[in-house]
């Protein structure tokens, strides 16, 4: 239940990362809702390299060896992905750092460096790696087309089960970590003053299960 936990000083906004109306609505939220801070789904490193707009290149993957050609492997999926839709991957979370700023609103970075997770999907057995990988970006984190609620959830379920390894390393852990990280921005504004709003954007992938985590507990400030 909602009650006096986390989850009631934190809005999650769940978004498709390579869609058009993502950004528009984080944008519009954002500007409607004028929130004491403004958290996004990146790493410190990412969102360098999104501000830049600069990617890996290949060479540069095969030096930093095995996690280089991974991450350059997810990069080309990201990219094939949003010139299909005319996005940039990571727009939304780009339109939420710049709306912020411009606003004045604290701006954080929630998410697990991405070095860590790649170096974790190495633990991985190689079937499912293979197999896994791609899938959950094309199925699962970066859907070719709008989907509801009810169908991501059964993508998410199924995705789950046929691939429990990959799953909790890509989606569970970084759930966990990026619930902590929030928990921690609230108990830090919490000190400040009573009443506060935190935007959180992330891939609707992570949605309902920050918000279970979040739920589950609460600031020790408000006792």
């Amino acid at each position: 239940m909602l009650g006096m936990s986390y989850l009631r000083y934190v809005r999650i906004i769940g978004t498709v990362h390579v869609s058009p109306q993502s950004v528009k609505e984080v944008r519009n939220i954002i500007l409607r809702e004028n929130p004491d801070a403004v958290a996004v789904e990146l790493d410190y490193g990412r969102l360098l390299s999104l501000l830049n707009g600069s990617s890996l290149t290949f060479s540069q993957a095969i030096k930093l060896g095995k996690i280089g050609i991974l991450a350059y492997l997810l990069q080309g999926v990201e990219m094939a992905l949003g010139k299909q839709v005319g996005v940039l991957p990571g727009s939304e979370m780009i339109e939420a750092f710049e709306v912020a700023r411009s606003l004045g609103i604290p701006i954080y970075m929630i998410d697990m460096p991405i070095q860590v997770t790649l170096k974790r999907l190495f633990s991985v057995p190689i079937e499912e790696k293979i197999r896994g990988i791609i899938e959950i970006f094309l199925s699962i984190v970066y859907p070719k087309v709008e989907l509801n609620l009810e169908d991501y959830i059964s993508l998410e379920l199924e995705f789950k089960r046929k691939y429990p390894t990959v799953y909790k390393i890509l989606v569970e852990e970084r759930n966990e970590f990026m619930a902590r990280n929030l928990m921690r921005i609230v108990d830090i504004l919490l000190e400040r003053k009573k009443k506060i709003k935190i935007i959180a954007v992330v891939g609707l992938g992570h949605k309902r299960g920050i918000e279970r985590i979040l739920s589950h507990y609460s600031p020790k400030s408000i006792y």
